[in-house]
């Protein structure tokens, strides 16, 4: 008994429970298309390639298995390339299926021909082509095991047109459905509760996509009860509860003074699920003297790491933590260190009345978020400066509620909302965009609302690249140049989609907006206008998303 090689694939997705495949639709693909019309599995339509590929990795980044996105041959797959160099460089896993021009005619400069390989070997984990129909389904499920192994990260599988339509075998490889032992051993971890035990000024380092409730818990009882500062990778501060008298902040480009205090005053530094990579480093500046350096990452290649290893444990943060049974209590030197750490966070992430410039914005926006938003609402975020007003003024308390690109790529806060109102559907949802941001793919307001989902989506419009901008004054002070933007009425824009929408001029408007978005039943667009960044102004001094190197 055989079937297309097609549904081979559809089936093992349905055998790995996947729920949602993203897509904007090909020819080179059609045939894929066409076994997922009968499937189980929810096909979500994007407008653009690229908002598909965030729309898979911010699934990946809530659910902690692989998103899945399929697109079309050459300008699709370029199109889908940011999603993928963002998957790679945030360690998170997706599989990217690419349609791909018949194999008679490869090597002829067919239309939209390219080399798979070539094009993503240095930014996917494994690049396969379905060139076997024997071997499609083996490979399909060795795709989501390479993706969710080890160091998470996209495997793209090309797909020629005429294979998907092909007879394949019917013995179907189920794939495995649990990972192979983690290398933890009783006397391993006794030496890292020694080492933590001996350090006198000892930091937990946080990062990674696989963070959940136990895994923070876990962390929370050591840290409180050894009177150690945890600190978080960029934009994995979500991974920690903020409430907890151990956290002090996050590193990496627009860090508060106590994290880097914590972080850059170490004797013993334990990075879980994260590395000493550039950013949370400051370029590597920040760090790296401690006596002691402790790594637990499921990737034994610790790719992206700078510095020296005492003890490296490949294993899963949460496995590590529920190991480490006993360290010692705090001692005075200790509280009192965290305590001063502690107090410069509370201090710099509690909006003030005399903070004047960005910071005002800033503090009113995200400070009356703060005050109105769920504990358990889900912020997507793109990049740009606006970015930082997140950073500092929102408290997470539970993981998994914060999706953002670490490698800074813009344009994902809209998809990035599309997929979490499906994965979360009870939940509220809010996209942050610039109008830089915005304009990479706001167009995915219409798969929001094709597919039914439901979330608040806020713009800030500074009429231009805000960051860049920024660096421009740093570095040519009074010479802007290509960084500013011409808008539309973005409430306009939503009301053509059938989305409620508000413009917000006067920022004591700000929080009424917020409070009827919130009791709203479907999705709603608020567009908070600012002045333009002027040209020769100083810069601010708080929360500026720095330059990589360039100390707070």
């Amino acid at each position: 008994m055989s079937d297309l090689v097609a549904n081979t694939i559809v089936t093992q997705l349905e055998l790995r429970g996947v729920p949602r495949v993203y897509q904007v639709p090909g020819e080179s693909f059609l045939g894929l298309l066409d076994a997922l019309r009968d499937s189980p599995i929810d096909l979500i339509t994007a407008r653009h390639e690229g908002g598909a590929g965030f729309m898979a990795v911010a699934e990946a980044r809530l659910t902690g298995r692989a998103g899945v996105v399929a697109v079309t041959r050459g300008p699709g797959a370029a199109n889908a390339s940011i999603a993928i160099h963002t998957a790679y460089q945030d360690c998170t896993p997706l599989v990217v299926f690419v349609g791909l021009i018949s194999t008679h005619v490869r090597d002829l400069e067919s239309f939209q021909e390219f080399d798979l390989k070539a094009w993503f070997g240095s930014t996917a984990k494994a690049v396969f082509i379905l060139d076997h129909p024997a071997s499609a389904a083996e490979r399909v499920a060795r795709a989501f095991e390479i993706a969710e192994s080890g160091r998470p990260g996209p495997v793209v599988v090309g797909l020629p047109e005429e294979v998907l339509v092909q007879r394949a075998p019917g013995v179907v490889p189920v794939p495995r459905t649990e990972r192979p032992p983690l290398a933890l051993t009783a006397a391993s971890v006794s030496a890292a509760a020694g080492a933590i035990d001996a350090a006198e000024r000892p930091v937990f380092v946080v990062g990674g996509d696989g963070w959940n409730a136990e895994a923070a818990a876990l962390l929370r009882r050591v840290a409180e009860q050894a009177g150690i500062p945890v600190v978080s990778d960029f934009r994995a501060h979500d991974a920690f509860p903020h409430e907890s008298p151990a956290w002090v902040g996050s590193l990496g480009f627009g860090r508060n003074a106590g994290a880097a205090e914590a972080y850059g005053s170490a004797d013993l530094v334990c990075y879980l699920g994260t590395v000493r990579r550039d950013v949370l480093s400051d370029e590597y500046t920040l760090g790296g003297d401690e006596s002691c350096t402790i790594v637990v990452s499921p990737d034994a290649d610790l790719l992206g790491h700078e510095g020296q290893v005492s003890l490296q444990y490949v294993a899963d943060p949460q496995d590590w933590l529920r190991a480490l049974t006993s360290v010692r209590a705090a001692t005075p030197a200790r509280i009192d260190r965290l305590q001063r750490e502690r107090a410069a966070y509370l201090e710099w992430s509690t909006p003030a009345a005399e903070r004047t410039g960005e910071d005002e914005w800033r503090g009113s926006v995200f400070g009356e978020m703060q005050r109105q938003l769920p504990e358990d609402a889900i912020i997507t975020v793109g990049a740009g400066n606006y970015v930082i007003g997140a950073l500092r003024y929102l408290h997470h308390q539970h993981p998994r509620t914060f999706i953002g690109p670490r490698n800074g790529a813009m344009g994902m806060g809209v998809p990035a909302a599309v997929a979490a109102s499906h994965v979360h559907p009870g939940r509220t949802v809010v996209a942050l965009a610039g109008d830089g941001c915005f304009g990479m793919n706001g167009q995915e307001l219409a798969t929001l609302q094709a597919t039914g989902g439901r979330a608040i989506i806020i713009v800030f419009d500074n009429a231009g690249f805000g960051t860049i901008h920024s660096h421009q004054e740093r570095h040519f002070p009074g010479r802007p140049a290509g960084t500013s933007l011409t808008n539309p009425d973005y409430a306009l824009l939503a009301r053509a989609h059938g989305i409620e929408a508000s413009a917000i001029s006067d920022l004591a408007d700000f929080g009424p907006a917020l409070r009827r978005a919130l009791a709203a039943d479907g999705s709603t667009l608020l567009w908070v206008q600012l002045p333009p960044v002027p040209t020769g102004a100083a810069l601010p001094t708080g929360g500026l998303e720095q330059p990589s190197g360039v100390r707070a």
